[in-house]
């Protein structure tokens, strides 16, 4: 079993992602085809895409920086990223592994060759087409 992790950016959704976006994308993309090339030995492929997790030390800084650019706080850039989701939160890195524990198991046995969007609506949910 073979997890990726990606975020938000994978599908464009906001400016200033572009560099992180297409790697994120590629990822998406490398978990498709490696399930195509690893399947045939049992080998499941997946991928779980978040949103910027606030209680992670990347976001923090992250979320500092932007803050002190905008002559914000912390807690209002914090609370910037929460309503530019679904669910009016931003997913906890908890809730990032709680998923990874769901790929893993024997629940998402079958899954393979896909992206569970686990951003709490940060990025909506799209078909994916066999051509993507």
């Amino acid at each position: 079993m073979i997890i990726f992790l990606t975020g938000s950016p994978a599908k464009p959704h906001t400016p200033g992602t572009s560099g992180i976006g297409a790697a994120f994308a590629a990822v998406e993309n490398l978990t498709r085809t490696l399930a195509i090339e690893l399947g045939p030995s049992g080998v499941r492929v997946v991928c779980l895409r978040t949103a910027a997790n606030p209680d992670s030390r990347t976001i923090q800084d992250t979320t500092n920086v932007l803050a002190k650019m905008m002559g914000i706080t912390a807690d209002q850039a914090e609370a910037t990223l929460a309503q530019g989701t679904m669910l009016k939160v931003s997913p906890r890195t908890a809730d990032t592994a709680r998923a990874a524990v769901l790929l893993a198991s024997d629940h998402a046995g079958v899954m393979t060759g896909a992206v569970l969007n686990a951003s709490a609506g940060a990025v909506p949910g799209l078909a994916v087409r066999a051509s993507e």
